[in-house]
């Protein structure tokens, strides 16, 4: 299981302590995470890139490890990085 992080357990205690309740979503909200759930699952661009073949023979691992297509696994850590989940490692 996932340890949560210190925001993750001050929201969890909150809640347990009656300091916050869960409430439904309105009809507009609704719509709107569609929307957007929606927009994030289309990938309109197709790109081409050249690996060297041990990079792709790890990434090819990788993805028999995790179950995963080798393109899943690559559009995953460049997500990743974007958002700054991955960081470049410096000197």
């Amino acid at each position: 299981m996932k340890t949560l992080s210190n925001e993750e357990k001050d929201i969890v205690d909150a809640y347990e302590k009656g300091k916050m309740a869960l409430s439904s979503p309105t009809k507009k909200e609704i719509e709107a995470i569609k929307a957007t759930a929606r927009k994030t699952l289309v990938k309109d661009k197709r790109i081409t890139i050249r690996l060297y073949d041990h990079h792709y023979q790890g990434i090819q691992k990788k993805t028999i490890e995790m179950g995963l297509p080798y393109q899943t696994l690559i559009s995953g850590i460049i997500h990743r990085y974007i958002e700054g989940d991955l960081v470049s490692k410096t000197g």
